[in-house]
């Protein structure tokens, strides 16, 4: 996977900490208003509490990623210059990255897609040029666009995508509520979980390969010695928000998150 699709918050003005809003909740220890810096944001962009993010009450910032969204608006869209040096450009760009990081999540996706899909590799490596120059427009054009449409494009490609990478498909639980469910040591191979809830789900030594996860929610899930070699459209984000151990196995674009 393109190291451009990997956050590096050395080369972003910080707008995860700043254009975000967040509650305080199992997952933030206070509030935060959109377009506000967190508290414990420095004046050179970086997290005062790094370290000890988790046990300060701020797992929630440990799970976010960007897809590299925060260093391409910041060096790229506005030229290294931060909104704290232009404050009158501050309200475009925190809008400018919401749009830059729905746009690298379906750069994320489509990557993926044109190596696991050889029958679609043309219509999905399109697409992906297309996306990708959307998101090197200056800011005024990336919030003219119709990010929607293309959205719906995307979808319906990667549903063409799955069914070609699953062949044959495993058990379909697109959607399906699995909060809690025990699926220790389950064959759920090339299965869909295409936005399926899996909070907190017990998932303990499961065969997930090829498995569809896109959308799924693994907060909290137990992946403890499970294999999701190959799984699809698996992002940074959803591994972090999951638990898992030294060998739980990863598509090897995912790193390890440090709280395992």
């Amino acid at each position: 996977m393109s190291s451009e699709l990997t956050a590096d918050c050395a080369n972003c003005f910080a707008l995860c900490c700043v254009a975000l809003a967040f509650t305080r909740s199992a997952d933030f220890a206070f509030d935060k208003g959109a377009a506000d810096p967190c508290r414990n944001l420095e004046d050179d962009f970086r997290c005062g509490i790094h370290p000890d993010l988790r046990d300060r009450g701020m797992r929630g910032c440990t799970v976010f990623d960007c897809a590299g969204a925060g260093q391409k608006v910041s060096q790229h869209t506005y030229g290294g210059v931060s909104w704290r040096a232009e404050p009158a450009a501050r309200g475009e760009m925190f809008a400018v990255f919401d749009i830059v990081r729905e746009l690298h999540e379906l750069l994320w996706y489509l990557t993926e897609a044109v190596e696991v899909a050889p029958g679609l590799a043309g219509e999905a490596g399109a697409l992906l040029a297309e996306t990708e120059a959307m998101t090197l427009l200056p800011g005024v054009d990336i919030l003219a666009q119709d990010v929607s449409s293309h959205h719906a494009r995307a979808r319906d490609l990667l549903l063409r995508v799955s069914a070609e990478a699953r062949s044959p498909a495993g058990p379909d639980h697109r959607g399906a509520d699995l909060m809690g469910r025990s699926l220790r040591g389950a064959d759920l191979d090339r299965a869909s979980f295409r936005g399926a809830y899996l909070i907190g789900a017990d998932l303990r030594g499961a065969s997930l390969r090829r498995a569809d996860l896109v959308g799924a929610d693994l907060r909290d899930a137990d992946l403890s010695g499970a294999d999701l070699t190959g799984a699809l459209f698996l992002t940074q984000a959803q591994v972090n928000a999951a638990r898992g151990d030294a060998v739980t196995r990863l598509p090897v674009r995912l790193a390890r998150p440090a709280h395992w």
